[in-house]
């Protein structure tokens, strides 16, 4: 059995400097060289492959397998899922729902900016976050708020704040099942442990969203709107996190928020009606937005909704803890080593890359919604076999390249894991102590802040921060876990974010403009999320636990 070497420089300093070059060139060649991020990822694969080799003596078979198995956990557990969220979404913009849904969204909106921006921004943004991510909630809902009278730089940083907490939950959970996939922590813990934490950040984003729009008076006379914005959205995303897993707290929070706020808007209405900035709308011009309505049958908002809901009742069903098919597995295969940590080896001392071919996973129930959505659609007139051929290639030219990452960064992560440069890294950091409670967010928060992605994010720094918790005796999901809501705090400010987000925008290759305007605000949302993490180590560390 390959036994990793803890310091193989003989000098932990030294060796902890060579273990974070895959990590540092991953993040230069991302954000300073541009490079795309499928070639970036496959570069800083082979130079991690190469270092695991040369410096930390893995043996090049085992380390071989170590990858693959990485590369197939990429595809199967990730790309499976991301590419079939994606059809979904193609599925409605062709078919003409996505534009009916946003048409009676904006309908219900009126005239009250802040009103907008809970319903567009927040809830509306949370909901395509968690069916696609990608920077595509800052693209969709951005042209929304620019139409509603937002200037296009204002109304971007409205979007890239406002998904600030759906982030860990993106793309029907890929960020989580990247993490268990590297940490091997279970799947559901994971999403409850990151559940309770995005539930508490949740309850800042709408207030700055607030303030944002309408400054300190709009935010004082629309507070019942922050108020139920935020419970809302917690109320649908906390229990499904804990007690059903990652693949659709966004989406049941979204909709949850979507009818605490409408039924909120029936019993209660700002006083006066604010125009962007905290300017008073005349009341003739509210008048006239509110009884022009948005043109819609009944049975046409309802098609808008029904892949939605064929979605949660499929997945639910499908994933939920009293399903048998996410726990069927055809084909499971490892490497094995002996952890540097480990003080016996064999047993417990043992590091594992595995790929487990499970192919009722949730990508499978992704799926076969997306059939139950087509067919429904063909049976409506909704769509035609040429549009499905419209659905596929638009999925194809979005998506190549991020599948590609998964299958990289992925074989990255697990060579990264297998050979212990992830273990040498976590006992130079545990130097620190409980002071790394403070540095955990922060890693995620670079980390996806230079790379884009929360879910390469987790897998570059999921083991190595579980590691890091390992050493210093802390509950094992904590590490991990605010590694994960840190990295949704850095999205606003990631360049391969931003150009997707400002796709639809007059800031088309100018996205340091973006990063520049988002930037201190996002900065306040990472210190707030520093004193939830301290908050949790001290008052609640139970709730980390991998049980």
């Amino acid at each position: 059995m390959f036994t990793q070497l803890i310091d193989p420089l003989d000098n932990l300093t030294l060796t902890c400097l060579v273990a974070l070059i895959p990590v540092v060139s991953l993040l230069v060649m991302l954000a300073v060289f541009r490079v795309p991020a499928w070639l970036a990822t496959l570069l800083g694969s082979i130079i991690t492959f190469a270092l695991a080799a040369w410096v930390w003596k893995m043996p090049l078979d085992n380390g071989s397998h170590a990858y693959l198995y990485g590369a197939a956990t990429g595809v199967w557990n990730v790309d499976w899922i991301t590419l079939w969220g994606m059809v979904l979404f193609n599925t409605m913009s062709v078919s003409g729902l996505f534009e009916n849904f946003r048409r009676w969204l904006i309908a219900l909106g009126g005239m009250d900016v802040r009103v907008q921006t809970m319903l567009f921004a927040w809830a509306f943004g949370a909901l395509l976050e968690g069916l696609v991510g990608f920077g595509y909630p800052w693209a969709v809902v951005a042209p929304i708020l620019i139409s509603l009278g937002i200037s296009d730089l204002n109304a971007i940083r409205v979007a890239a704040i406002a998904n600030n907490a759906p982030v860990s939950y993106g793309a029907l959970g890929a960020p989580i099942i990247a993490l268990a996939a590297v940490t091997g922590y279970p799947l559901l813990a994971l999403s409850g442990s990151v559940g309770t934490v995005v539930a508490v950040l949740a309850l800042a984003p709408p207030w700055v969203l607030l303030y944002l729009v309408s400054g300190k008076e709009g935010m004082k006379g629309g507070w019942p709107l922050a108020v139920v914005g935020s419970l809302g959205y917690i109320a649908g995303q906390y229990p499904v996190a804990r007690h059903l897993g990652p693949y659709l707290p966004d989406i049941t929070g979204a909709i949850v928020c979507f009818i605490a706020l409408l039924a909120l808007l029936k019993v209660w209405q700002p006083k006066t009606v604010l125009g962007y900035g905290g300017v008073p709308v005349s009341a003739a011009a509210a008048a006239t937005t509110q009884t022009r309505g948005h043109g819609l049958k009944p049975g046409e908002v309802l098609q808008a909704w029904m892949p939605f809901a064929v979605l949660l009742l499929v997945v639910a069903a499908w994933t939920g803890p009293w399903s048998p098919l996410p726990k069927v597995s055809w084909f499971k295969t490892q490497a094995i080593a002996c952890s540097a940590l480990a003080s016996t080896c064999p047993a417990k001392g043992n590091v594992s890359a595995v790929f487990n071919f499970a192919p009722y996973i949730g990508g499978t129930a992704i799926l076969v919604s997306w059939i139950l959505v087509a067919l429904l659609l063909t049976a409506m007139g909704k769509l035609k076999g040429v549009q499905v051929g419209e659905v596929f290639r638009r999925t194809f030219h979005q998506m190549w390249g991020a599948c590609l990452v998964g299958v990289f960064i992925f074989g990255l992560a697990y060579t990264f894991n297998y050979s212990g440069m992830a273990a040498s890294l976590a006992k130079g950091f545990s130097s620190m102590g409980s002071a790394f409670i403070i540095v955990a967010p922060i890693l995620g928060f670079i980390g996806v802040a230079l790379s884009g992605s929360n879910t390469s994010t987790n897998a570059m720094f999921g083991k190595f921060q579980a590691l890091v918790g390992v050493q210093l005796g802390m509950q094992p999901l904590l590490l991990p876990t605010l590694n994960s809501v840190g990295a949704e705090i850095g999205k606003p400010i990631a360049p391969q974010t931003a150009s997707v987000g400002v796709s639809t925008s007059k800031f088309v290759r100018k996205e340091g403009d973006v990063i520049r305007h988002n930037m201190g605000w996002t900065f306040i949302l990472l210190a707030y999320l520093i004193i939830i993490a301290v908050g949790f180590y001290l008052a609640r560390p139970a709730v980390m636990t991998a049980s």
